[in-house]
């Protein structure tokens, strides 16, 4: 199926946009995991020690799954293209990994395995709702 101009501009719009959330997104995430507290607590309870929960945890941390799905989908939807998408699936496997072992080392933070599972969890899950809706674009044309 051919595109047409107005919907590769389209495309290449949406894309860029992506970009742009996905590395404002990046930066949030950074000083968000190396803060050496919380600073979501701060605002919400006056106290930086705790740390708000959207829902309770399951076997990893429910957090980290959301925060790991938005990121990685943002960057999917960002970096498409075959050789740029290996490199965005090496990269966020790499931060979900470093940014929690990072907490080893980070004052009022402290390392936890299911904060890392949560981490890489969405990774997976994000990875998994893309390869369906290309698995389902590619049977479409059929």
């Amino acid at each position: 199926m051919k595109m047409n101009n107005n919907s590769k501009f389209t495309k290449k719009r949406i894309i860029s946009i992506a970009k742009y959330f996905f590395h404002i997104g990046n930066i949030l995430l950074f000083i968000f995991y190396l803060y050496p507290g919380s600073i979501f607590g701060c605002f919400i309870y006056n106290d930086c020690k705790i740390q708000p929960q959207l829902t309770s945890n399951f076997i990893v941390s429910s957090n980290h799954v959301y925060v790991f799905i938005i990121i990685s989908l943002t960057g999917f939807i960002a970096y498409s293209k075959k050789s740029a998408f290996i490199r965005i699936v090496i990269y966020l496997f790499f931060i979900s990994v470093f940014l929690e072992l990072a907490h080893i080392a980070i004052p009022e933070r402290g390392f936890e395995i299911k904060d890392l599972a949560g981490n890489i969890v969405g990774v997976v899950i994000s990875l998994i709702i893309l390869l369906i809706f290309k698995f389902r674009k590619k049977n479409e044309h059929f």
